[in-house]
């Protein structure tokens, strides 16, 4: 039985017996570039305190084989020692221990672990690590829990001519035998966790640059930095821009902190299948290579690597220098480093949008997530560590940023930065719990932080803010009221929270436009809260709740804001009252209280005079999943047709060479997935039949163009092979492993989910290419997977990594289902079939039922969604 999944009572009680003082970590590398190698040389020398004499402990290591394990000078039997995962420690002494243990840890093809990649256009081979929440014990024996800081000193052989790197400054490079190999020392880290700790290794591409910064006492600040990304990306590295990224946020942060960069240098990787947007691991942030971009970008793209970047930075100080004590407080990183990216990125940059980003996509994902069955507070209940690992999701991410947002409003900003510096001075180096930033808050606000805590940090769910207005015989209002309805998911009990709001009235200029006229700043505090400054005045022609985005809440409009907003949106001028009212609409299709059709005409009548990249694309992207998952079959053919005429006709008249141009070229690529007779245009596109000045059909564009061909059967495997062959990199081979899965033959579909659920040849990256490609098109042809589906769960679930098995469990469930004519959503075999596997099953992982029910529940709002619009 795996003992990987470590408790947080065992944790808690590993914490109590021990204090670290400093690894001294041996990685050999030499043997990386042989594909045949299995694993590496790795060998671990820990000195800790222990408060007990003759105590037990264990060590975490998911290994290939342990050699050595020696305590205190006294060598051990692996065999008696080595249990899974888990290598005990016997006779510690009271007082300093040294613990050395030497084995084999395997190189990873998952993303978690060390993660080895070839460059398919140049045999390059490449290494990074990726550890959080738990795999720094797949490289080097630690104690595996962040409470548990320690100074890190890394050495690592490798080939002499790659570029290593680790979190410390090189401190040495010493040629071995040969000169084939060298092995790098590197000095030792301030005291952080075991998840932050960084390695890199690889034939990769460096960029240099300094920052400085002059300190209070007059000293002079220096941090070198570097951007490294693969040596055949080198071409589309732009690491000036990188650079000026991180020097303004620098500047920005350190004058915000007032506390000093701590960690030394600042490097950035930019690695390949990485499986996340970013790490933040400290003096070495590593970054998906999804933010290098090889094709033409928009600049929604360019912005949102900007946040990322700077969301990284934040966490140099909310999460690496100060960290939660266990991953109940994951939060306590993620939502400020959320909330700071966004505000770094508003302030610190040439973007000024960086809030209608945040209302747009941020928000959308945590509004998804907190109306599933697996809510949880911000501050969740992370009994081990899957279901940490299952919580780096839309709560402690968006939702986080979002109260926090709301936070500032409620004690004002002033208070908010003074507590953070007082937090990062009291709690530098070590590891706190809600309560800490309690403390600190509360202090610097003059408020009890405890009640807004419980209201807002330790409950669950979306709240509504919905408007009701009448008015009187003189045509003035005569009341208005804001109505919080929010139920607790679980008891279904209200627990109304309180929001600091502004409504904005809005009216019409004399040139047409819809611009804010005034706005009442209020507390909404319970379930009804009258707004007596409207009573007597004229209703505007639309009433925008939450305008300026300070609170996290659905909202609903009045009813002739509602008309307003349905008849004449794209006038209105602010682009943050936009996006707030596109969400509040957005979310009434997926409640099931606007249609689909509705939504996707809304959409055609106000893209063509939206102006923000990010916001078109959401739209875009809005409208094409309301077409296929909430619009009841019957109607889809005709209002993805009308969509996509809107588009292909918007992409004819697009200015060439702008954003908008490449955004609607891409969304017609994406529909032309569902229907050959859009053939037309995207052969001629591929050909060059058909042009459009400034359009350039990059790699990129003629993957996307492929797929929708594939995926209608107008495309064939030697067709695909032709087109690989004169773009054999590693976007190439993602875009050809989509494409040759998404062919509608029988045959191709049973081998590529064969590869997908019954074997685990595939890496990370082109499993999720699989998955993709295995799930476009219609859904005739899997319906007789959706058995072998369920049948397959737990096999999948055990025999791979949780960050592979969850791609397969999430990417896979059948979630793209009609609602018969006739019938009610409830009644739906799949949801069915999905009932009954979680009833057979009560004891299987935890980590794998919420994915099961997180997917059974997005197919249940669809159906409904369906079954609203007929």
């Amino acid at each position: 039985m795996s003992n990987q999944n470590l408790r947080r009572d065992e944790a808690a009680a590993r914490s109590r017996l021990l204090t670290v003082e400093s690894y001294d970590v041996e990685l050999d590398l030499g043997n990386a570039a042989d594909p045949a190698a299995p694993g590496f040389r790795s060998r671990s020398t820990i000195h800790f305190t222990c408060s007990e004499s003759a105590a037990s402990t264990f060590v975490d290591f998911i290994h290939g084989g342990v050699q050595a394990v020696v305590v205190n000078g006294k060598a051990y039997d692996p065999a008696e020692t080595v249990t899974g995962s888990r290598i005990e420690l016997r006779n510690l002494q009271a007082g300093i221990n040294t613990v050395s243990i030497e084995g084999t840890a395997l190189y990873s093809r998952s993303g978690e672990g060390l993660h080895r990649f070839t460059d398919p256009a140049d045999g390059k081979t490449y290494l990074y690590t990726q550890y959080e929440p738990a795999d720094a014990r797949r490289v080097f024996a630690n104690f595996e829990q962040p409470d548990l800081k320690a100074s890190f000193t890394f050495h690592v052989t490798a080939p002499s001519d790659w570029e290593v790197a680790s979190n410390g400054v090189e401190a040495a490079r010493t040629p071995l035998g040969d000169g084939t190999l060298s092995r790098w020392d590197f000095s030792p880290t301030q005291r952080i966790s075991t998840y932050i700790t960084c390695v890199l290794a690889g034939g990769y591409f460096k960029a240099t640059d300094l920052w400085s910064a002059v300190l209070d006492d007059g000293t002079e600040l220096v941090v070198p930095l570097a951007a490294y990304c693969r040596a055949s990306m080198a071409e589309h590295f732009d690491p000036e821009n990188i650079f000026d990224t991180t020097k303004r946020g620098l500047d920005f942060f350190h004058r915000l902190f007032a506390y000093p960069y701590p960690f030394g240098k600042y490097d950035q990787a930019f690695v390949p299948e990485y499986n996340l947007g970013a790490m933040e691991n400290p003096g070495l942030v590593t970054f998906t290579e999804a933010y290098l971009f090889r094709t033409k970008a928009t600049e929604a793209q360019y912005e949102a690597r900007a946040n990322t970047i700077l969301h990284e930075m934040a966490h140099m100080w909310f999460g690496d220098l100060v960290t939660m004590r266990w991953w109940d407080d994951l939060w306590l990183k993620e939502s400020f480093a959320d909330y700071m990216g966004a505000l770094a990125v508003d302030e610190a940059t040439g973007w000024t949008n960086s809030w209608v980003s945040f209302a747009n996509r941020r928000k959308a994902w945590a509004y998804v997530q907190d109306q599933l069955p697996t809510t949880h507070p911000i501050v969740a209940d992370i009994p081990d560590l899957e279901a940490a690992k299952q919580n780096f999701d839309g709560i402690t991410y968006a939702k986080g940023a979002s109260v926090l947002k709301q936070l500032v409003a409620y004690v004002g900003f002033e208070a908010f930065i003074e507590a953070s510096r007082t937090y990062f001075y009291r709690h530098a180096y070590g590891n706190t719990t809600l309560e800490d930033l309690l403390d600190v808050l509360s202090s610097a606000s003059g408020r009890d932080m405890r009640l807004w805590s419980r209201q807002w940090l330790q409950t669950a769910g979306v709240p509504v803010l919905e408007v009701e207005a009448e008015t009187g015989a003189d045509g003035t209002y005569s009341s208005v009221i804001v109505h919080q309805d929010a139920p607790d998911p679980v008891s279904g009990e209200q627990v109304p929270r309180p929001h600091r709001v502004r409504l904005g009235s809005y009216g019409f200029t004399s040139d047409g436009w819809l611009e804010r006229t005034g706005v009442v700043e209020l507390d909404v505090v319970g379930r009804h809260t009258p707004v007596p400054e409207l009573v007597g005045t004229e209703p505007p022609a639309l009433l925008l709740p939450n305008d300026g985005d300070l609170t996290y809440a659905k909202i609903r409009f009045d009813t002739a804001s509602l008309a307003t907003v349905l008849e004449v949106l794209p006038r209105l001028r602010d682009p943050l009252a936009r996006a707030i009212t596109l969400s509040a609409l957005w979310n009434s299709v997926r409640d099931g209280l606007l249609s689909a059709r509705d939504y996707v005409r809304l959409v055609i009548r106000t893209a063509p005079s939206e102006p923000g990249a990010g916001v078109l694309q959401a739209l875009l992207d809005n409208a094409r999943y309301a077409v296929e998952r909430y619009a009841p079959a019957e109607i889809r053919d005709e209002v993805r047709e009308q969509l996509f005429e809107a588009v292909s006709g918007q992409l004819a008249e697009a200015p060439g060479g702008t954003d908008r141009q490449l955004i609607l070229a891409r969304t017609a690529a994406a529909l032309g997935r569902h229907s050959t007779s859009h053939n037309e245009l995207l052969r001629g596109l591929l050909s060059g039949s058909v042009a459009y000045p400034g359009l350039a059909v990059d790699p990129d564009l003629r993957w996307r163009l492929w797929q929708a061909l594939s995926a209608t059967g107008s495309a064939g495997p030697e067709e695909l092979k032709a087109e690989l062959a004169g773009d054999n990199t590693a976007a190439g081979r993602v875009g050809y492993t989509v494409a040759a899965a998404a062919i509608p033959d029988p045959r191709v579909k049973a081998e590529a989910w064969q590869r997908a659920v019954h074997t685990v040849e595939l890496s990370n990256e082109l499993l999720s290419a699989t998955i993709e490609g295995i799930t476009l098109g219609g859904h005739e042809l899997l319906d007789g997977y959706v058995s072998d589906y369920f049948a397959s769960l737990e096999s999948v679930w055990s025999s791979r990594s949780i960050e592979l098995a969850s791609r397969v469990v999430a990417g896979l469930y059948p979630g793209a289902q009609d609602l018969p004519l006739h019938t009610v959503p409830a009644d739906h075999p799949v949801l069915a079939l999905s009932q009954e596997w979680l009833e057979l099953n009560p004891e299987a992982p935890a980590a794998l039922r919420r994915i099961v029910i997180e997917q059974q529940d997005h197919l249940l709002r669809s159906l409904r969604a369906q079954a609203a619009a007929r």
